[in-house]
């Protein structure tokens, strides 16, 4: 399944994910101040994720069919196949290049490495 969204469906992706379930007045409301979007702009981008299977309305309470990590997941690998020649190796160090590193998250990733190679 495609799960390319573009900015203005993952905003609403996430106050569905934040807010579900939640009607589709609800969700409207949540949308305007947030968002800024017209109630014509959220229906029209609701019906759309619906349409592609990524969110379910039915009797105006709407709930998200795929999780939030499944989208990060898929978001990531395909900034690293597309951008870095699928490398992870070549996105950290694109990453760090730019960036400082704390010891906390220094631990986290080594945690996050240590707990793969426990998983095989």
């Amino acid at each position: 399944m495609n799960y390319k969204l573009c900015d203005g469906e993952y905003h609403l992706m996430e106050l569905v994910w934040e807010l579900e379930p939640v009607t589709s007045t609800d969700l409207h409301k949540a949308c305007l101040p947030r968002l800024g979007w017209k109630k014509s702009t959220t229906y029209t981008m609701l019906r759309k994720l619906c349409e592609r299977g990524l969110l379910s309305n039915k009797n105006s309470i709407v709930t998200s069919i795929i999780k939030k990590e499944d989208i990060e997941q898929y978001d990531s690998r395909e900034l690293i196949n597309n951008r870095f020649n699928s490398s992870l190796p070549k996105f950290v160090a694109a990453f760090l290049g730019s960036e400082t590193l704390t010891e906390s998250d220094a631990n986290e990733l080594q945690k996050l490495i240590d707990d793969y190679r426990n998983k095989k």
